[in-house]
């Protein structure tokens, strides 16, 4: 496998896709010595084959606002790779959604869920449509509409979606209710549902869950903890939630948490009552988080700013992609903190992993620490499908199992000989040759 010659075709093919040529560069890299000693995957032409989704499906979404005004929004779905399990991949609505993004995305989604070693295949999709200002009327027209040209090709045995960025219950109830009327059944076809129609315990909260159980296993390969660490938190949704959640019930305390106008320093902890507030804030939909230092004595607002400037032990990216980058990791360093695991997918750029990296920091790729959302889905189908309910210990204890499952994979791939763990290569090799296998196993299709 020649790296360069299959990113300059890649580039050629997928002109002006920059964050979906970031994944596949950053997976290429990792894998070139695995894939070079095993003829197979050269003669199958798998890495040809796992670059291009298995189909792109892009449809207009006309709906119509309370005023009776007609908006015209674009959806996808990138269906990436179904060689170990259905597809499975999120829904995002946000105005920033186009191609790019969601072909990266489903790329990674691929390598993450077979990571979790759960049969499921990789897939995303989602809209341009911005929920921020609509009204609950105007939302369910539109997830109607979205899936009125979408439900015939998803399924519990073929496409599972789920929600992500400006998809929550209140959508993914919507676009399950307009589903189950038009396929004529009830089916766990859509995961992080609610409880009341085949959602599963701690799904919300899962993905910063299992990022924090992540770092928990990082932190002991180094005879460390959370217990007593200052932990900066970056977004304030549903993976911050759980994040903060969690790390303050290992001992840690988390001192920051941000949105799109900047972030909040509580320098006293976020947790109890103020992570509730967290949520509250987040369901307004207003996507910001200012009010918080209005509500809290001795909490500070920097517009405008990141919060990776603030001195802390430990880092969790919890937006979105490229979120920190190298001057923000060079800053960390200097701080003196000794882990960062992803919570959001793709949060820190190249040229910031390189730096996380060359310092001997403790350092995680969202494919593996914020693997624990989509282990819950799938933990949600396994729900559906038996047409039982776990408790909420039991979803806690098998993701808490996964995400130790994982961290050992990435260990095993990943170990230099200089004792570092590289999570990044080890990552990428373990989800990588389940999957490589799988397709080689099954022929040419």
């Amino acid at each position: 496998m020649n790296v360069d010659l299959i990113m300059n075709d890649l580039v050629k093919k997928n002109p002006g896709e920059a964050e979906f040529h970031q994944a596949v560069h950053e997976v290429l890299e990792s894998i070139e010595e695995v894939y070079n000693e095993n003829p197979q995957f050269e003669s199958a032409q798998i890495i040809e084959r796992l670059i291009e989704p298995d189909r792109v499906l892009t449809f207009k979404v006309p709906w119509a606002d309370d005023q009776g005004r007609v908006h015209v929004n674009r959806g996808f779905r990138v269906q990436f790779n179904n060689a170990i399990g259905p597809y499975k991949g999120g829904l995002r609505f946000h105005p920033s959604v186009n191609l790019s993004i969601l072909k990266f995305l489903g790329f990674e989604q691929i390598f993450k869920n077979s990571l979790t070693s759960l049969p499921m295949g990789g897939a995303k999709g989602g809209s341009d449509f911005d929920p921020k200002g609509k009204s609950n009327a105007e939302i369910m027209r539109f997830c109607q509409a979205f899936m009125l040209e979408l439900w015939n090709m998803i399924g519990p045995d073929t496409d599972v979606p789920a929600g992500d960025i400006g998809v929550g219950g209140r959508e993914i109830g919507y676009l399950y209710g307009i589903y189950r009327k038009l396929a004529r059944e009830n089916t766990g076809v859509l995961t992080g549902k609610g409880l009341n129609w085949g959602g599963s315990l701690i799904r919300p909260e899962a993905t910063g869950f299992g990022c924090v159980y992540f770092a928990k296993e990082m932190l002991a390969v180094k005879k460390d903890s959370f217990e007593g660490k200052r932990v900066a938190i970056s977004g304030f949704g549903n993976v911050a939630w759980g994040a903060a959640l969690k790390v303050t019930e290992l001992g840690g305390k988390v001192v920051t948490i941000s949105g799109p106008d900047g972030y909040i320093y509580d320098p006293n902890g976020i947790s109890g009552d103020k992570i509730e507030y967290m949520r509250e804030l987040r369901a307004t939909n207003d996507d910001i988080v200012a009010p918080y230092a209005l509500e809290f004595e001795g909490a500070e607002f920097f517009q405008g700013k990141r919060p990776w400037e603030v001195d802390v032990d430990i880092a969790l990216p919890c937006a979105t992609q490229n979120e920190l980058d190298k001057e923000d990791a060079e800053a960390l360093v200097k701080s003196g903190c000794i882990c960062v695991c992803e919570g959001a997918n793709m949060p820190c750029t190249p040229e910031a992993v390189e730096v996380l990296q060359g310092s001997g920091m403790l350092y995680a790729p969202g494919k593996a620490a914020n693997a624990g959302g989509v282990a819950t889905s799938g933990l949600e189908m396994a729900q559906n499908s038996m047409k039982i309910n776990w408790s909420r210990t039991e979803v806690d204890d098998r993701l808490h199992h996964i995400m130790t499952n994982i961290h050992e994979s990435c260990v095993a791939h990943g170990t230099n000989s200089d004792g570092y763990v590289d999570y990044v290569r080890g990552a990428n090799i373990a989800g990588f040759l389940k999957v490589a296998n799988s397709m080689v196993d099954q022929g040419i299709i």
